[in-house]
């Protein structure tokens, strides 16, 4: 998407310090392999990541499956292909990218919150099933649902590396509950040797994620 948001981009170099790969993501894959064992009418070997990012449950979920990733960010598939050099990586839009081969699972994860029109969403879960083998598993897994919704929630994360500290402050709200969308805001205080420089200042990532529509899909 045009409009893919300062982490994806420009600041994808702070990724690595959002969230270990080996811990935090390994839970969420641990539970995401075991749905796909348990739903699974056929065997599963391949698995499509759609949305891939940087890669981290990549990281985790090549330890089950032959994983490919597919992602809009160059800069994160950049990264991706560094953190797991022996998987597939493959730029696409996951409202329209064609592989021209299908696999045994397919997993959207929070990604799937970037769609913000009914459109772009149905486009998306069009391509996934594209990609899926008969028998196949999709997982998709937002943000939020309406179930698990809290206005205003606000949650900040802190790392360190090289010298360079950031603080992730990301807030969520819904101005219009009867619509199709939430807003989720992010702002990146990022401190160069306890300064905060012109070309590392504070920034602000707000989109129109369609978490509501996500929690109504099948």
């Amino acid at each position: 998407m045009k409009d893919t948001c300062h982490l994806y981009t420009d600041l994808a170099w702070l990724w690595p310090m959002w969230g270990d790969a080996t811990q935090e993501y390994a839970h969420y894959c641990e539970h995401v392999a075991a749905q796909i064992r348990r739903y699974a009418k056929r065997p599963v070997d391949t698995l499509l990541d759609i949305g891939c990012g940087g890669g981290k449950n990549v990281l985790n979920l090549k330890r089950d499956f032959i994983v490919t990733g597919v992602d809009i960010s160059p800069s994160m598939l950049a990264q991706a292909n560094r953190l797991n050099p022996e998987c597939t990586f493959v730029e696409g839009d996951m409202r329209s990218c064609s592989l021209g081969r299908t696999f045994d699972a397919v997993l959207m994860d929070d990604a799937i919150s970037h769609m913000n029109c009914l459109s772009d969403f149905t486009a998306a879960f069009r391509t996934a099933h594209a990609h899926l083998n008969t028998g196949g598993v999709l997982i998709v897994t937002p943000d939020v649902t309406p179930e698990s919704f809290v206005q205003n929630r606000t949650t900040t994360t802190t790392a360190e590396r090289d010298g360079v500290e950031v603080v992730f402050v990301e807030n969520v709200y819904d101005p219009e509950p009867a619509d199709e969308h939430y807003e989720t805001t992010i702002l990146y205080l990022i401190r160069d040797g306890g300064q905060l420089s012109d070309r590392d200042r504070s920034l602000d990532d707000g989109h129109l994620p369609a978490g509501n529509l996500a929690a109504r899909s099948p």
